[in-house]
């Protein structure tokens, strides 16, 4: 394993070095950096042009030039010297400088754009393939090509529009209109309809049910005025609390597995404790504060999970300790609903949350929960861009890759000696149905990178692909090498991730030198 990834960081470091030399005189034939300044009626036009020919040693040819990039980026090599050299803006501004803002917005943005796709794709992919030919299937797989056929850059002027615009005004007087109810109601029952089974009795009961929940839901928000405070508070707390116990059981465990149910339940009125105890606490709250919160919850429910016992302590361990989690971010999302009417009521956000440009509002100054809004609401709308264009690829290979585990005969060996389906799926085909899920994964983070520069233009998002394409306008060579390297080594890094989690996920694939 040691000898197979150090040739393979041996050959990407070569595909590097080749790949950057090939696209750094294509930048150089690309145009002129001085185009703008010999079209300058400036004084000190020729005093200008000399500086900037200078700065970015314009006298040297680009061959030559390409080895002096690359030996500064070559000291970027060295830990903890702060040497790193990846040379200058035309603006002359370090290119590390503006790299290590934008990487920061981008990968945030592209991290948690894959996250969310990955989950809800193989997801929907894994339950439409145990649902075949349903109305659930054929009604996902006609939202994940309508997604995937759609232009990202119309998408995402269509979220702006109607996402970021339409709910800003809704927001200023927030009033369900009865139609509105009604279409929603509609909308929710049509939904439940496809996730019940076939039988048209149950699908019936389904639609009514999730019509009322969804009309009795609305009409409550509306009625407390929900939207201008919303909250959840202990009750709905503990009731979703519940939910997800159980929920988190029948995965993990089964509900027959009464250790673990009673592990799960024991965490979530530990969680509704912690509601009343550490609410006075997170005023002062930090990022760091949150991570230290959610790594003692962990430990609090693998005690818990431990001490239970029953006839396998690891599943009550695992139920407890995830359930506990999620009771802790159902409080932080309590909080930051708390802190809403604040934010909104911001004089630099001036009732509009839900921003159609840019990363962050230009001089807000508030707490942790506020700027944790902030970033969500800038956040919200590319995310959502880049999510529904790779929604479609995750949920159809998972899919069509379920579909065949399912089929193989160890799949029906198992059924034979008498495991439950949960077993069955979850222990037996679910980790061989994510093996061609793993090259996906790995393809699709650079395509996110690269589809990450229209998502960002549209929303003005200061990330790397605004980077890329401002650079590219003003032919400016060494942000574009910058965003080039960063993106590459990206790429080949989570290939060879990929090459890996392939051995951990199938025993049987050996990696070898």
């Amino acid at each position: 394993m040691v000898t197979y990834i150090v040739r393979r960081l041996v050959t990407a470091v070569l595909i590097l070095f080749g790949a950057s030399f090939v696209v750094y005189q294509l930048t150089a034939l690309s145009g002129d950096p001085l185009e703008d300044l010999r079209a300058s009626n400036a004084p000190n036009r020729e005093q200008l042009i000399q500086a900037r020919t200078e700065l970015l040693d314009l006298n040297t040819p680009a061959p030559l030039r390409y080895f002096g990039w690359l030996a500064g980026a070559a000291k970027c090599l060295i830990p903890f010297a702060a040497t790193c050299d990846l040379g200058a803006s035309i603006q002359g501004e370090a290119v590390t400088t503006s790299l290590a803002r934008a990487m920061g917005n981008t990968i945030t943005l592209v991290t948690t754009a894959t996250v969310l796709a990955i989950i809800i794709g193989i997801s929907l992919g894994i339950i439409t393939a145990l649902r075949q030919y349903s109305g659930l299937d054929y009604g996902v797989t006609f939202m994940s090509f309508l997604f995937f056929s759609l232009p990202i850059f119309w998408l995402a002027v269509l979220l702006k529009e109607f996402g970021a615009i339409g709910f800003n005004n809704f927001l200023a007087d927030p009033d369900i209109p009865g139609s509105t109810i009604i279409v929603v109601a509609i909308a929710s029952g049509l939904i439940w309809a496809l996730f019940a089974s076939r039988s048209w009795k149950r699908k019936g009961i389904a639609f009514v049910l999730g019509a009322v929940v969804a009309a009795v839901l609305l009409f409550v928000l509306d009625l407390v005025d929900w939207f201008s405070k919303p909250g959840l508070g202990p009750i709905i707390i503990l009731v979703t609390g519940v939910g997800i116990a159980f929920g988190v059981v029948l995965l993990t465990a089964g509900l027959r597995n009464r250790k673990a149910l009673f592990s799960a339940l024991i965490m979530v009125a530990l969680g509704l404790v912690a509601y009343y105890v550490v609410n006075p606490i997170l005023n002062a709250a930090t990022a760091w504060m949150i991570v230290v919160f959610a790594i003692v919850t962990v430990l609090v429910g693998l005690a818990v999970g431990y001490l239970m016992g029953g006839y396998d302590r690891g599943q009550s361990m695992r139920a407890a300790a995830l359930t506990g989690l999620l009771m802790g971010f159902l409080i932080v999302v309590d909080r930051f609903m708390v802190t809403w009417p604040s934010y909104v009521s911001n004089p630099r956000v001036r009732g509009r949350p839900i921003a159609t440009v840019g990363a962050e509002t230009p001089g807000l100054d508030g707490t942790f929960w506020v700027n944790g809004l902030d970033t969500f609401t800038h956040l919200l709308l590319p995310t959502l861009a880049l999510l529904l264009a790779s929604l479609a690829s995750y949920s159809r290979y998972s899919r069509a890759s379920m579909l065949e585990i399912m089929n193989m005969d160890y799949i029906r060996t198992a059924r034979a000696k008498g495991l439950s389906e949960r077993t069955v799926v979850t222990r037996h085909a679910f980790r061989n149905a994510l093996i061609p899920l793993a090259t996906l994964v790995a393809f699709d983070i650079g395509a996110l990178i690269g589809g990450a520069i229209i998502t960002e233009q549209v929303f003005a998002f200061a990330g790397m692909g605004q980077l890329f394409v401002q650079a590219l306008q003003r032919t400016d060579p060494d942000p574009i090498m910058g965003f080039f390297l960063v993106a590459g080594i990206l790429a080949l890094v989570f290939n060879l991730v990929a090459d890996i989690v392939y051995s951990f996920l199938d025993p049987r694939v050996r990696v070898k030198a």
